[in-house]
């Protein structure tokens, strides 16, 4: 058994539009698959109770050791050739995050 954080996407119709979330996960599991499997069962029930619906993308990353204090939950390598400036405002500082501390 290890751990894995297992990032889902959500789509919510907005007044304006729709409204995107991304939400990781950690789920103690025998594999990735089987991570992934208990992540979207929670997803749909996530999904129902505030009214937004998952898309259907799950990705997976599995943990060093045991969850603690400045663990690693989730890693993504994406390939650009934008410089950082500009990628950080392409894909992280649209001006349209809804950025708040739960």
């Amino acid at each position: 058994m290890g751990w894995y954080g297992i990032r889902c996407v959500f789509g919510t119709r907005a007044r304006d539009g729709r409204v995107y979330e991304e939400r990781i996960t950690l789920w103690q599991a025998s594999s990735a698959d089987e991570a992934i499997a208990l992540a979207e069962a929670e997803a749909g029930t996530y999904a129902a109770g505030n009214g937004s619906h998952y898309l259907g993308l799950a990705q997976s990353y599995r943990l060093d050791g045991v969850p603690g204090a400045g663990a690693e939950v989730f890693s993504l390598l994406r390939d650009s050739p934008l410089e950082p400036d500009a990628y950080l405002d392409a894909f992280f500082d649209t001006g349209t995050e809804h950025q708040q501390h739960q």
